[in-house]
């Protein structure tokens, strides 16, 4: 082979493996997200927006005031989720209850199911498990507890395996079928809550009685640090193992990629289908245990179940799922980033002035960028994959060597 053959050849560059390109772009993704926001932050702030009104005659001025709120801002954010041993603490328990539900989706994501009943799911299984907390009473912490999370659970299986099976036997797609299960979970909810057996004696407003404290979750004491992040990430490892070291598994998987050659193989689609949902909604529906069970560390109270208490809890699983890339190992580091995001809230607003609102417009970047990755391959050129294309007189003199 002549010298100017292995230069041909050597020319030709290898594609970089999926998982480095899908980290590469998901990373990108999260930059370009806080730059964003970092612009956000300059523009929505009056006197900050102001100084850029006479940035020709003064450009350093705009540009000093700049980096003031944006460093202020991401600096606040630090502190309020990283920046001591309280402030972590309070990521893992907004972390939690994310890392549980986007769990859910994630599952159902692998098996080419779209689930957008987690919030339902999760509503389900907070209310049941919440039930269980303040009428069961004289019961010791080690059965209470587990029977408030294992009734939650199944709540939310429960709710899940409905959109599984009516799917598998009828063919109604998982979209339109969660989108109504929610709302039918957000009407029930709030009916319940208006009964008396769910309301705090006296009272007649949405608030059900104080949980037995048997039937909270366990916390490190002066911190938020509570038994339920371990179970989040007990649960991501259990789904690890079911996907990638069980023959359910690998059906699941299979059903997700094809659904046809799946059944081909002997996978049972409408089985996968349904068992699949009532996974993901008992996962989502241990985010909404580990939410109505955690104790309340600024009034030192048992929690109360109430009508909002579960929040955009399902909705903003969708969103960690997605930046995740529907793997448990992605799903923890997404669920702490968002749970970083909402634990810092109270000091960015105290620290750097910047409305905690914008922690909601990152999130909502991170999932643009990220359900995007042709756009952010366009935004950044130099992301984009090098292809192993070999010229047909390169393969010639290769075939004649």
């Amino acid at each position: 082979m002549s010298t100017d053959q292995k230069a041909d050849v050597e020319a030709v560059k290898a594609p970089r493996p999926a998982w480095v390109q899908t980290t590469i772009i998901t990373l990108a993704s999260l930059i370009l997200a806080f730059a964003v926001g970092a612009v956000v932050m300059v523009i929505s702030d009056a006197e900050v927006a102001q100084t850029w009104t006479y940035f020709f005659s003064r450009p350093g001025d705009a540009l000093a005031a700049s980096w003031d709120k944006i460093s202020a801002t991401f600096y606040a954010m630090w502190v309020g989720s990283m920046g001591s041993w309280v402030a972590i603490t309070n990521t893992t328990a907004e972390a939690a209850p994310l890392i549980a539900a986007g769990l859910g989706i994630a599952v159902a994501f692998r098996a080419g199911l779209f689930n957008i009943g987690g919030q339902g799911q999760a509503m389900m299984g907070a209310l049941v498990a919440a039930f269980i907390g303040f009428t069961i009473k004289g019961l010791p912490l080690v059965v209470h507890l587990p029977l408030a999370l294992v009734a939650g659970i199944i709540a939310g299986a429960i709710w899940g395996g409905i959109v599984g099976l009516l799917k598998a036997r009828t063919g109604a797609h998982e979209v339109i079928l969660t989108i109504m299960m929610n709302y039918i979970a957000g009407s029930l909810l709030a009916f319940l809550m208006m009964q008396k057996a769910f309301q705090t004696p006296g009272r007649t407003d949405p608030i059900s009685p104080v949980l037995e404290w048997s039937a909270t979750m366990p916390r490190l004491a002066g911190t938020r640090l509570h038994l339920g992040f371990f179970l989040a990430i007990l649960a991501a490892v259990g789904v690890w193992w079911l996907l990638e070291r069980t023959k359910f598994g690998i059906h699941l998987k299979a059903v997700g990629l094809n659904p046809n050659a799946a059944a081909t193989s002997g996978a049972s689609v409408p089985n996968v289908t349904m068992l699949t949902m009532a996974l993901a909604g008992g996962l989502a529906g241990l985010g909404g245990v580990i939410t109505v069970t955690a104790p309340d560390l600024l009034t030192g109270t048992p929690p109360q179940m109430t009508g909002t208490i579960i929040g955009t809890l399902g909705f903003d699983a969708i969103t960690v799922a997605l930046l995740g890339r529907s793997r448990p190992l992605g799903v923890v580091f997404a669920g702490l980033l968002f749970g970083a995001l909402k634990a810092s809230r109270r000091t960015m607003v105290v620290m750097a002035g910047t409305p905690d609102k914008l922690t909601d417009l990152i999130q909502a970047l991170i999932v643009l960028f990220v359900a995007a990755p042709a756009f952010v391959v366009w935004v950044l050129p130099f992301l984009r994959e090098r292809k192993a294309k070999k010229s047909i007189e390169a393969s010639k003199k290769v075939a004649a060597a």
